[in-house]
């Protein structure tokens, strides 16, 4: 088996497989749908500011990727009746998914428990977990269809080992390792589908930086650095993986 971690994609690897990415407008999102756009992928891209999905659109048109298409959808305030619009195009558009990946996160407040904001709690839950649970669910048909399909979870360290004033935002990616995990066992008896998460570990973000004010960005990688990870997974070589957790640094 390669190692994700420093997995090379070859120029075809994801030819003619549609991706959907959230958070696609920025950090790790925008990371990964260049990469993938590279590796031959035709990538949806969603996000919360189209003006953002517009511009990763026009990067990965002007490096002679497949053409993208546009999913905007804000995680804060999307009805069921958008997820099911989204479900209905992708199935209309492209006749199924071959990779789903959840990118997008809100860090929220950096305070003690006993102090947290409870509406900001709510918010982070319902973007970082609750949205990435029914996005799955209504694009599960959709996934189905296809030959070799992989759904991709972002979680953090935080998620497994306890630190102080993470607050929400640690307790939605534990959240989200223990649906991926399950989800993972629900569908054992479905080869063409795995389910995996993925740490990509201090990443040169927006979102780092508020967490790390004082860090300097220089001294953590970009972004781009720790895709290998996921395009492994989205990849042929990893059809034998689900229910597994990875580190990409």
């Amino acid at each position: 088996m390669s190692d994700p971690k420093n997995y090379s994609a070859p120029p075809d690897l994801l030819r003619d497989k549609v991706v959907l990415i959230t958070g696609a407008g920025g950090g790790l999102g925008r990371a990964l749908a260049l990469q993938a756009a590279r590796a031959g992928a035709q990538v949806i891209l969603s996000g919360r500011q189209k003006l953002k999905l517009e511009r990763v659109y026009d990067e990965i048109e002007a490096a002679g990727g497949p053409t993208p298409a546009l999913a905007p959808l804000d995680l804060t305030t999307a009805t069921a009746v958008q997820y099911d619009q989204l479900a209905e195009v992708i199935d209309g558009e492209f006749g199924r998914l071959d990779g789903l990946v959840h990118a997008a996160a809100l860090l929220g407040d950096r305070t003690p428990i006993d102090q947290y904001d409870v509406p900001t709690w709510c918010k982070v839950l319902h973007v970082n977990l609750t949205a990435p649970f029914i996005l799955t669910q209504v694009l599960l048909p959709a996934l189905r269809k296809s030959t070799a399909a992989s759904v991709i979870f972002v979680s953090s360290s935080v998620a497994r080992k306890a630190k102080a004033y993470w607050g929400a935002y640690a307790i939605s990616k534990a959240g989200l390792e223990a649906l991926s995990a399950m989800l993972a066992v629900e569908v054992d008896n479905q080869p063409n589908l795995r389910i995996n998460t993925v740490n990509p570990g201090a990443i040169r973000t927006a979102m780092r930086a508020a967490a790390y004010p004082a860090e300097k960005p220089e001294s953590v990688r970009t972004p781009d650095s720790v895709t290998g990870t996921f395009l492994y997974l989205l990849g042929r070589e990893s059809h034998s993986e689900s229910g597994r957790h990875f580190d990409a640094q």
